[in-house]
């Protein structure tokens, strides 16, 4: 079987050799989530606060064919600069054949992170069930990627333009343990609450840790999702959420859109809708989560390291 062409930055694989936490963090949220040159200096600051809170930022891309966990300042700069594809699992086999770069989703990102030996990551929200998927079929590989792989997501739950509640039970389906982060409902994105319930909530970062050291005690192989939601006063406010939601849901239909085309569509007209406000949002999101993956990162270390001794 020939090598994995995996590539960990010096930081990141000496900050793995030593038990210290590492936070791996999506490319994709540069590439096509914000618009240059604010993607760059968005990927600099969410490096810099993990590194701020004493763990190691692991950015996951693809670059020239090899997939990379960890990427230095130039390479950084490569995927805020070029116009690179989102790739998703089933496209790393091609992007590699081809010697290309790109982006990598929550799917990609988890699975690299995992070959790496990185057991969190920080995201913004997850894909899923998208409405109209009893016909369409359309669901993220997200979903199923969860279900395979024993990483630990941060995540501000799904957006309000996916079916929420057809989300949750694939994940349940799936065997991935949806955790609140201090609170009984998941969040929405843009919204604290979609109105779901959870089954299980956790107060800390210790307690996540316990319960990856549960699962991997088990041997489970699906990840754990921990739906941290923003605070109230952080919100996109719901009227202006409903509103924008409503219009750019009429638009897609009206269009005839369908597919890998919806999605892109909605998000973009909620910004424009919103007049941008949505974007800030997303970035208080990114931050939040980023600052609890740090956390729960922190806290496995610890819990590894004492397991040793």
């Amino acid at each position: 079987m020939p090598a994995l062409p995996l590539s960990t930055s010096p930081e990141v694989a000496e900050a793995l050799a030593d038990g210290r936490p590492v936070v791996a963090l999506e490319s994709t949220i540069i590439s096509h989530g914000l618009p240059r040159p604010d993607n760059l200096e968005a990927a600099r600051e969410f490096e810099q606060i993990v590194r701020d809170g004493g763990a190691v930022p692991a950015t996951i891309a693809v670059l020239d064919g090899e997939l990379k966990a960890g990427l230095t300042a130039p390479e950084l700069e490569r995927i805020a600069a070029e116009d690179v594809p989102k790739l998703s699992v089933r496209d790393l086999p091609v992007v590699l054949a081809q010697g290309a770069s790109g982006a990598t989703t929550v799917a990609a990102t988890s699975w690299i992170a995992n070959r790496a030996g990185i057991r969190v990551f920080a995201t913004g929200g997850l894909g899923g069930v998208h409405r109209g998927a009893s016909a369409s079929f359309d669901e993220s590989a997200d979903l199923t990627v969860l279900g395979d792989v024993p990483i630990t997501v941060v995540s501000a739950g799904v957006k309000s333009i996916l079916d929420i509640g057809a989300t949750l039970e694939r994940l349940e389906t799936l065997g991935v343990i949806v955790l609140g982060f201090q609170t009984e409902e998941f969040p929405s994105f843009w919204l604290t609450s979609s109105g779901h319930r959870l089954d299980w909530r956790v107060e800390d970062a210790f307690a996540v840790a316990a319960v990856m050291s549960s699962r991997d005690a088990l041997g489970q192989p699906a990840g754990i999702v921990v739906a941290n939601p923003l605070p109230l006063e952080q919100q996109l406010d719901p009227t202006v959420h409903d509103a924008a939601l409503t219009q750019a849901l009429g638009e897609a239909e009206q269009q005839g859109l369908s597919g890998k085309d919806v999605t892109p569509f909605l998000l973009q007209r909620i910004v424009e809708i919103t007049g941008g406000e949505s974007l800030r949002v997303n970035l208080d999101i990114a931050r939040n989560n980023i600052r609890v993956a740090l956390r729960i990162a922190t806290a496995w270390s610890e819990l590894s390291t004492a397991d040793q001794i």
